[in-house]
Parts: C-alpha cells; structure tokens; sequence
C-alpha cells in the first residue's frame, strides 16, 4: 500500500488547482503545469488541500505516484527547480548567445545548444551554467542534455558535471 498518496497536499501561497475533464492544472507566478490524471486516482481539493485516493486497492500506487508528480508541479511553479553545471577542463567554457548556449568543450568547433521553451539557461562564470524552470523533469532532462555534449571522463576528470558529483578517478597505467 502506498503511504505517500495518503499525505494531504497544501496549496502554496499564489497558486491555483483545478481537476478537469482527467486534466489536473497547476498555475503559480512561475507559469501553468498540466498532468493527465490517470484512471483509478481520484483527486478532491477542500479549503486548500488537495487529497488523492484510489477507487480500489491496485490504484493506491498511481495515485502516490501522481501525488509526486502534482507535488513537483505545485513546488515548480511557486519556487521553481534549478540545476547547476560545472565545466571541469582546460579551455571548456560556456557563454550565452542570446537565447542560445555557446560551449567550447575542446571540439574543433563551438557547439550551440538551443534553449527550449520554459527553461532558462543562465552563465554567472565562464565554467557555470544554471539550468532553471518550473517543470522538475524538463530541467532535468535539458541539464542531462547538456552534459552529454562532454561527460566527464574517470582520468582527469574533465568534462561537463553537475555541482557536487563526484567524479571516481581510475589511476593510469604504470610503466
């Protein structure tokens, strides 16, 4: 049986909550969510708290699910979600173009990645990139994105990471 669906869900300051046709909608300074609500959950909103249930027992964990999911969105638009990125490397640099994000990763060309609608991407320094929005899982997926362009490799350590990740380095080869 799943406990977290059991958790009631208070509304944030500023943000509206509305179940309709199967579509729950989350509105907040930070912009609009929606999620499809999945069959079997059931969603009810009183005096600011939002409680899900399930129509039988084998639900009870979608609805969990989905009381996460309507958790993140709810954090997402009041606060926002931010991820940072470090460049480790000599020479690797990051800087904006507008829009765009300009990389030099030690390719033989700069590589431009495209800044996709609802996030935004910030440089304070030239090896930090701030990747931010309201959607928990599009930050996520843009700052994995972003890192794949170079990962960081187990010798020296070079490479695009996130703040805090430890790198486990492998020791060369001796002669």
């Amino acid at each position: 049986m799943s406990r977290v669906a059991k958790k009631i869900l208070p509304l944030p300051k500023g943000v509206e909550f509305k179940d309709a046709n199967g579509v729950l909608s989350v509105k907040g300074p930070k912009g609009t969510l929606n999620f499809n609500k999945p069959s079997g959950v059931t969603v009810s909103n009183e005096n600011g708290m939002v409680q899900l249930g399930a129509a039988s027992p084998d639900d009870m964990k979608m609805a969990g699910t989905t009381r996460a999911i309507l958790a993140n969105m709810m954090t997402g638009v009041s606060e926002g979600f931010t991820r940072k990125l470090e460049l480790v490397g000599v020479g690797y640099r990051a800087a904006m173009a507008g829009k765009d994000l300009n990389l030099s990763l030690g390719f033989s060309h700069p590589v431009v990645f495209k800044t996709p609608d609802g996030i935004t991407l910030a440089t304070p320094t030239q090896t930090e990139i701030l990747v931010s929005g309201a959607d928990k899982q599009q930050v996520g997926e843009v700052a994995a994105k972003i890192r794949a362009y170079r990962k960081p490799e187990p010798y020296k350590g070079k490479g695009i990471r996130y703040a805090g990740e430890k790198i486990i380095m492998k020791e060369a080869k001796k002669a």
